[in-house]
């Protein structure tokens, strides 16, 4: 046997020594974690400025001694830290979990009794699952906070719906919340289709995809549609650029490291008649490596630009911030896999054969420390109601699960790194 198979043995035995319990410590919080998760379903909020949900959090984190509570300057985000009582030999690793907080502007109709109260916006994608499943984890672990050897920091996050918020949060210091950077980062995210219910699904390397957006408009100059010689029709140019778009995308990059585009909006004129000054279109790029980002603006600039200049119009366009690919550590997958299995048994985690082509704002956080970022199935039935459908809903079951599993990563990761 070699020296590092015997410290992969003794590191194993640890790791299994203080998970020892946590399943079960975690579903004694099981009422308390739906109640959380339905009071926030009642009254989403939408971006970076959740003042209720925010007190929500801050109401139920009062109680308990020993937490260092902070909150954010240009958003309602909670930062809490949490010290390890336990001793450990060398630097104390400081470990963050994380769960975002924000709705999308969905009408519920799901006729759930505890459906929004919100006219217009709706917890369609679970994140009121994601605060209940990481309070969970907090209350978990300051409970265990004799056996926990690492320092947490808890990210509560608004603004993952395209606002960036953990962006802000990067660059507002959470990372270094702890006092000292971040040794790890762990999240994950539930789904209402696609998984089954209590399964983790992940991956090593892409796990999810990057986004970019282009805001296109094409200037031409308007006339009567019977005499399109007199004007330069922007809208015949527009439609060869979106045609030509799914061109290059499959012509220029690597069938194994692809592109997806869509343009889910095209809008030009008033009437059918009527030749107008402009049309616009929007632009939603998916990719898998941060290597090919520069390549993908370049080459839709010039595709863009050229089109419209070889038919004597000019484009203008603008970028939306990117969401980053989100990238998972391989020794911090394989760790999450192996709590997964010593808290829930090895069929409660299976390695997912392809990236989610969605995109995740908990990649900033990956860009800057190695973590893993896993999708918990929460299908009710046999529900084909993805996430952001209006009656998309999610089995409250899985909140023991994920609180249990966040907790689990926090006090196994001392351990695990002994034995990597």
């Amino acid at each position: 046997m070699k020296a590092t198979d015997t410290l992969r043995g003794t590191s194993q035995k640890a790791l299994t020594h203080v998970l020892s319990g946590l399943g079960a410590d975690a579903e004694q919080l099981s009422a308390e974690l739906v109640e959380l998760r339905r009071e926030l379903h009642r009254t989403p909020e939408l971006g970076l400025h959740l003042p209720q949900t925010q007190r929500s959090i801050l109401d139920r984190l009062e109680g308990l001694d020993g937490l260092k509570v902070s909150t954010g300057e240009r958003q309602s985000s909670v930062t809490a830290v949490l010290r390890g009582q336990a001793e450990h030999q060398g630097k104390r690793p400081v470990v963050l979990l994380r769960g975002d907080m924000d709705a999308l502007p969905v009408a519920e109709e799901t006729q759930l009794e505890f459906s929004s109260h919100v006219a217009g916006q709706m917890h369609a994608c679970g994140h009121d699952l994601h605060v209940a499943g990481l309070y969970g984890a907090l209350r978990l672990l300051h409970a265990r906070r004799h056996q926990l050897s690492a320092d947490v920091v808890f990210m509560f996050q608004p603004g993952e719906e395209a606002y960036h918020g953990a962006r802000y949060m990067v660059e507002d210091g959470v990372l270094q919340a702890a006092g000292r950077s971040v040794d790890a980062a762990y999240g994950l995210h539930v789904f209402s289709a696609t998984y089954d219910t209590g399964v983790f699904y992940s991956r090593p390397g892409t796990v999810m995809a990057g986004c970019e957006e282009f805001f296109v408009t094409i200037h031409g100059s308007g006339g009567h549609g019977s005499l399109p010689h007199l004007a330069k029709d922007p809208v015949p140019v527009a439609a060869e650029i979106i045609v030509a778009l799914q061109n290059m995308v499959t012509r220029s990059y690597n069938v194994f490291d692809p592109v997806v585009a869509t343009v889910g909006r095209l809008q030009s004129g008033q009437a059918g008649n009527i030749i107008p000054d402009t049309a616009s279109f929007d632009i939603s790029l998916r990719l898998f490596s941060s290597a090919n980002k520069e390549k993908l603006l370049r080459d839709v600039a010039r595709l863009v630009e050229g089109i419209a200049s070889a038919h004597g119009l000019r484009a203008s366009y603008s970028l939306a911030p990117d969401y980053p690919v989100t990238v998972n550590d391989s020794a911090e997958h394989r760790f999450t896999e192996r709590v997964v299995g010593e808290l829930f048994g090895t069929e409660a985690f299976r390695e997912m054969p392809f990236p989610m082509t969605g995109s995740e704002d908990f990649s900033h956080v990956l860009n800057e420390v190695p973590g893993a970022f896993l999708a918990l199935g929460a299908r009710i039935g046999d529900s084909v109601e993805t996430n952001h459908s209006p009656r998309a809903d999610f089995d409250e079951a899985v909140l023991p699960r994920a609180a249990a599993a966040l907790a689990g990563f926090a006090l196994g990761r001392p351990h695990w790194v002994e034995g990597r």
